[in-house]
């Protein structure tokens, strides 16, 4: 069973499509015969990404854009859904990817902070208040999709503005869904991404090989349709070393911080592993 909205001739925009995730889920969706822009930065990135997508497309190259647009800058995704609208006559799948990981630490440069905020968080945010009133109105069955993390769920340490990021991702889309659901008179849906270990360039650090642990791109993108299909708005992805079981744990158990009183991150507090392990064990 395939989305309503994931048909030929509907309308795919993928920010962060020039690469990774993003060019992975552009490339499906072409193959299924949706007209498709990738928002990226780099000519060279982007004009790779063309000619991907259009060796696929149905279409060829009449039925691909890519669209040299930073997700920081509202007025890049404004003008970007107005050159859809324009082009295509409105979008019908919007996936909001876009996304930067230099590293952080609570007390390091206040720069990687805010790079990593305006890409991930804010690019979310602006793009879907670019996009999403015009695909109400548009009235066809639709799609937003928001890539977030597992970090933003149980924030593991060592990277808190990448955490951030993408917990104010599965806040946003998580409130979005709610006011969807709270309009009349439309056919959109809204669904949140949570990868796993995925093998991109973002994840690669410095790795020519993909880890056997770690999922592909391709991989990622095809799970991600097939619970669009189903309607899940949490698309909580497995990969090679964790199953969905095991995400459930450990999610809980970062939930079981605050009913239970734990201190804060209590899954990598030396007091608290055994009864982690135990926990995850069952027992």
């Amino acid at each position: 069973m395939s989305h309503p909205a994931l048909v030929p001739g509907s309308v795919a925009v993928v920010t962060g499509g020039a690469s990774g995730i993003g060019l992975a889920a552009a490339l499906r969706f072409a193959a299924l015969g949706l007209r498709v822009c990738v928002a990226d930065l780099g000519p060279e990135k982007l004009g790779a990404a063309a000619d991907a997508l259009a060796a696929v497309a149905p279409g060829g190259a009449e039925d691909v854009l890519a669209a040299d647009a930073s997700v920081a800058r509202p007025e890049d995704m404004d003008r970007l859904a107005a050159s859809i609208d324009a082009a295509w006559g409105g979008t019908d799948v919007l996936m909001l990817n876009a996304g930067v990981q230099p590293g952080s630490s609570v007390f390091g440069p206040i720069e990687d902070w805010t790079r990593v905020l305006e890409v991930n968080f804010w690019g979310v945010v602006h793009g879907a208040r670019a996009f999403v009133p015009g695909m109400v109105a548009r009235g066809r069955p639709g799609a937003v999709i928001a890539t977030g993390s597992k970090q933003g769920i149980t924030t593991p340490p060592g990277d808190p503005a990448y955490n951030v990021s993408k917990a104010g991702v599965k806040v946003f889309t998580e409130a979005l869904a709610h006011e969807l659901r709270n309009t009349p008179g439309h056919a959109l849906s809204a669904h949140l991404l949570i990868p796993g270990f995925v093998f991109t360039p973002l994840a690669a650090g410095g790795r020519t090989e993909k880890p056997a642990g770690a999922w592909t791109a391709d991989e990622t993108a095809g799970f991600m349709l097939d619970r669009l299909g189903a309607g899940d708005f949490y698309i909580l992805c497995p990969d090679n070393d964790v199953d969905r079981a095991l995400d459930e744990k450990r999610i809980a158990w970062a939930a079981g911080d605050i009913i239970e009183n734990r201190p804060p991150l209590s899954r990598w507090h030396p007091d608290f592993a055994e009864a982690f392990k135990a926990f995850v064990a069952g027992s």
